[in-house]
């Protein structure tokens, strides 16, 4: 992206929400922020898409429960269609079903509707650049999910991941955000970043839902 030397990266966002009184209040919140430019306000999945295909779009911070098109359904078609937007949820809704099929399409996010101005601005940076950030409640109930599933064979992790990657797959597995991975191993979140891509590149992961699984599986959590 482009931009005056000195000036602020600026973030290109959809607010995606069936209900316009979340949907424009919510829009012009984060519109305040100085790094923020909400390009569009979507009301159900399929003007997400057609966001995204207007472009340029950096992040869509996205309801589930949708007409038309479902949140669920629209970040897996914008994954397959838009790979470079990341997507944030924003929803009610922390149950199972909602939970593990938002991370199973491919957000990078998820916070539920209680979160707070700052804590939804954070993530969509994170989401960005390529981090991930889940409410609490539902990091205790991907664990808790995770946990309570039937146990089946457990996949090896590949011999060549290091020492640091092992050691921050664990912490994945306990359910610590990259912030928190972060402190406690006195590294930065970029270099976390740096270590989460190379060991789901390793292990053929495909987001935080089934790194947590694996390392539960693997003796690791």
């Amino acid at each position: 992206m482009s931009e005056q030397s000195g000036s602020p990266q600026r973030l290109r966002v959809v607010v995606a929400d069936d209900q316009a009184t979340v949907r424009e209040p919510l829009a012009t919140v984060l519109g305040l922020s100085e790094d923020i430019d909400v390009v569009a306000a979507a009301a159900d999945g399929s003007e997400v898409l057609a966001a995204a295909a207007a472009g340029p779009v950096d992040v869509v911070l996205m309801d589930l429960r949708m007409p038309v098109l479902d949140g669920i359904e629209a970040t897996r078609r914008l994954g397959e269609e838009h790979p470079e937007v990341a997507v944030v949820v924003l929803t009610t809704f922390a149950d199972d079903d909602s939970v593990l099929g938002a991370l199973g399409a491919g957000a990078r996010g998820y916070l539920t509707k209680n979160a707070g101005r700052r804590d939804i601005v954070r993530a969509i940076r994170a989401a960005a650049a390529g981090q991930s950030v889940l409410d609490h409640e539902v990091q205790d109930r991907l664990l808790a999910t995770v946990r309570t599933q039937a146990p089946g064979p457990a996949q090896p992790l590949p011999g060549d991941l290091t020492p640091r990657e092992r050691e921050v797959l664990t912490l994945i597995g306990q359910g610590l955000p990259n912030r928190s991975i972060a402190e406690q191993l006195f590294i930065s979140e970029a270099t976390v970043k740096t270590h989460i891509n190379n060991l789901f590149a390793k292990a053929g992961i495909r987001d935080r839902a089934e790194a947590v699984r694996r390392a539960i599986e693997t003796g690791l959590a």
